[in-house]
């Protein structure tokens, strides 16, 4: 399965966020939703820019391990294996909210192993990483039970 990143994932794509979310006004009229209209162009720059052959980034979940690529011809940048993480929090940062994104912090006990940043409907992904994990371990598990019985 794979992810991408949202704009919410740049401190710019946050800051926007963070303004959009504004609701004072009168009516149907919002500073937030006039401050979208405003800045249309920078947040379709911003888009584009995570979209250039050198910069794009996705998150890839695969049967063994969670990695981030990079590029056309994805080179992985950061991978945890699915057995060397025991939770996943989900942690929503100030602006990230108004896109429905959060940051995906992989934990081994206190300790952070991996964070994918600005998932788009992170609590989806989350469950799907949990699960393909379970299944992993349990496997894994199996596994040495059987090789230990054989």
């Amino acid at each position: 399965m794979t992810v991408w990143p949202s704009v919410a994932s740049t401190p710019l794509g946050r800051s926007l966020g963070r303004l959009y979310r504004i609701r004072e006004g009168f009516g149907p009229i919002s500073i937030g939703r006039l401050a979208l209209l405003g800045t249309i162009p920078l947040g379709l720059m911003l888009y584009l820019s995570m979209r250039l052959p050198w910069a794009i980034r996705r998150y890839r979940l695969t049967n063994r391990r969670v990695m981030i690529e990079r590029g056309i011809n994805p080179k992985v940048e950061q991978y945890v294996d699915l057995d060397r993480f025991d939770a996943i929090d989900l942690v929503v940062s100030p602006g990230q909210e108004w896109y429905a994104a959060g940051d995906l912090v992989f934990r081994r006990g206190a300790i952070e192993t991996l964070r994918l940043s600005g998932v788009s409907r992170p609590e989806s992904f989350r469950q799907t990483c949990l699960k393909t994990r379970q299944a992993y371990v349990g496997a894994a598990s199996a596994q040495g039970v059987a090789a230990a019985v054989a």
